[in-house]
């Protein structure tokens, strides 16, 4: 059994042996080709910006028109009730009077 898996093992090994010898080695590429990627991504990061720029936009006029109309009046009700207790704890303090006579 052993025998078998031996051989096909072998087998293989001579067979992908030659064609990983016969690959060329890779020349380095030409700075033509590096400064030519450099661009590339600079024109794509220019690119990306801009859609975020434009989405950035459009968020914030979907926020003004849909969103902002309907928190203002919770934030104008929580700041209402803020003050309110505020004046209620102040008058607390104001007339607590812990020694009476």
């Amino acid at each position: 059994m052993y025998f078998k898996a031996l051989t096909l093992g072998f087998i293989l090994m001579q067979v992908c042996m030659p064609t990983v010898a016969q690959t060329p080695t890779e020349q380095p590429d030409s700075p033509g080709i590096l400064s030519r990627l450099a661009e590339r991504a600079r024109q794509a990061r220019t690119r990306f910006q801009a859609l975020g720029a434009t989405a950035l936009g459009f968020a914030g006029a979907y926020y003004e028109d849909h969103i902002q109309p309907v928190t203002d009046s919770y934030v104008e009700w929580a700041s209402n009730v803020r003050s309110s207790l505020q004046e209620r704890i102040q008058t607390a303090v104001e007339n607590y009077m812990p020694f009476r006579n």
